[in-house]
């Protein structure tokens, strides 16, 4: 199939969109740490997309952005708010409290081969034999990151590798769910019935646990930290909002394989982001695994402003107005 003038420059908004998204991802962690100094995993993430739903209320409330939402849609959106965000942050949330971040990080590792495969059964998506191996090698230069860190998996620790692998396979599923919904609705339509629903899962179990405990008093405590502030500001508005809406329009544009492997380059970001405000070292091996994580989403990638051959579930004709 052949690429026209108009499917080039959205592929090309497609990949900057993802490319933004990535960087905003990868200093979130910078900034999810500061949030857990001053309150716990569940409450950051209530706030989180308290801020988030606020402002994505306040375009919608002026007007400046108008919602088509029809009952089939909200039906169809609700899988996809289950999978991302609240199962993906959920099972994380939890899953953090058994195991590190290095190990999660690890296993988080494999959702571009998840969400290869579940493309490849659900969405119908091809992938040559290249893109495949790249995949795994962007996998590969991740892992070789936090093994050489002397992080390794700890097996024993099956509830904390399980929550976490749920939550990796959940962010999959999300990729696909997403892809396939974005040819037939709206980027901010989804990303806000997403936030609304994220919003209103994690007050209601954040609430519920400090009213069993007798500190609901304690709930809007962290608010009085300008540090706390800073962060949930950055979380909810650009890592949880911005974010979302963006990998949802590549979602619309690109194959789910091509994109999840972008997360990725969150991780270097992440990488850079500790040494540029934390002050932490750079070794050796984060150059080689960077190089590595590069040559493999670049594989994964490759071709995509050329001719085309394959198939896929969305046609270019179903062109999405965002």
């Amino acid at each position: 199939m052949m690429t026209t003038p108009h499917n080039l420059k959205s592929k090309r908004l497609a990949y900057t969109a993802i490319i933004v998204y990535s960087i905003i991802v990868g200093l979130s962690f910078l900034f999810g740490k500061i949030a857990l100094t001053v309150t716990s995993p569940l409450d950051s993430l209530a706030h989180r997309f308290t801020i988030s739903f606020i402002a994505a209320t306040i375009p919608v409330a002026f007007g400046w952005i108008k919602l088509q939402l029809k009952a089939r849609d909200m039906l169809s959106i609700l899988p996809l708010a289950v999978f991302y965000p609240s199962m993906f942050f959920a099972f994380q949330a939890y899953g953090l409290q058994f195991t590190s971040s290095a190990e999660a990080g690890i296993i988080h590792a494999t959702v571009p081969i998840f969400t290869m495969i579940a493309a490849a059964y659900f969405l119908k998506e091809r992938t040559t034999k290249v893109q495949k191996l790249s995949t795994l090698l962007s996998v590969v230069g991740v892992i070789f990151i936090f093994v050489m860190k002397g992080t390794s998996i700890d097996i024993s620790n099956v509830k904390g590798t399980l929550l976490i692998l749920l939550s990796a396979l959940s962010l999959a599923g999300y990729s696909v769910l997403a892809r396939r919904l974005s040819g037939r609705m709206k980027v901010m339509t989804m990303t806000y019935m997403m936030t609304a629903i994220g919003f209103l899962v994690f007050n209601f179990i954040a609430i519920s646990q400090h009213v069993a405990k007798g500190t609901i008093a304690h709930y809007f405590e962290p608010f009085a930290s300008p540090v706390f502030l800073l962060s949930i500001l950055y979380l909810g508005v650009l890592s949880s909002l911005v974010s979302s809406l963006l990998s949802n329009y590549a979602l619309s544009k690109l194959e789910a394989s091509k994109v999840s492997v972008f997360n990725h380059l969150a991780t270097l970001v992440s990488v850079i982001g500790g040494f540029v405000f934390l002050g932490e070292k750079l070794a050796y091996y984060h150059f080689i695994g960077a190089a590595v994580i590069v040559v493999g989403v670049l594989g994964t990638n490759m071709g995509a402003f050329g001719k085309r051959k394959g198939t896929s579930t969305i046609s270019v004709s179903q062109k999405v107005e965002r």
